[in-house]
């Protein structure tokens, strides 16, 4: 297997959704042994996650590491904090962007990169609701036209 082969195991589409995403980042993320073992299987939920900088430090919270069935007394909570691990200069750089009004870090995707877990964080700025309607607008119109066009193409 490659080195840097990627496969994903979370994806956050109510972000995309919510949010305008202006800049990615990747993050690694301290684990404990059984919550990778349940990460393998695919047992991970960012829906409800969200990125905080304290002291220093990018932790997320809110990101379901379900617990893994043999882990027994091994298993972690599966909604503790976890600490994403990041440049210090890149954290600096992050925690001048949200202090700007309306940014803040939205968790994306986790994945695998070979054998290491990483979580793709961007710095989001919030939709209006207009916005969200507007999206969902485009969202119909490409698939009705994607639609004729199919129709079209039959006959």
């Amino acid at each position: 297997m490659a080195k840097d082969s990627i496969k994903c195991i979370a994806n956050n589409k109510k972000a995309r959704h919510d949010y305008f995403l202006e800049e990615n980042y990747e993050a690694g993320i301290s684990l404990h042994g059984t919550e990778v073992k349940s990460l393998r299987m695919g047992k991970c939920s960012i829906k409800e996650a969200y990125v905080k900088i304290e002291q220093g430090e990018v932790v997320i919270y809110g990101m379901h590491i379900s617990p893994y069935e043999k882990g027994n007394i091994f298993n972690k909570d599966p909604l503790r904090p976890k600490k994403l691990l990041m440049h210090k200069k890149e954290i600096r750089k992050l925690k001048q962007k949200i202090a700007e009004k309306g940014y803040t870090l939205v968790p994306v995707q986790v994945y695998f990169k070979g054998s290491l877990v990483k979580v793709q964080i961007s710095l989001a700025k919030g939709k209006k609701l207009y916005d969200k309607r507007d999206d969902i607008a485009k969202k119909d119109q490409r698939r009705e036209s994607e639609r004729n066009f199919k129709v079209k193409n039959l006959y």
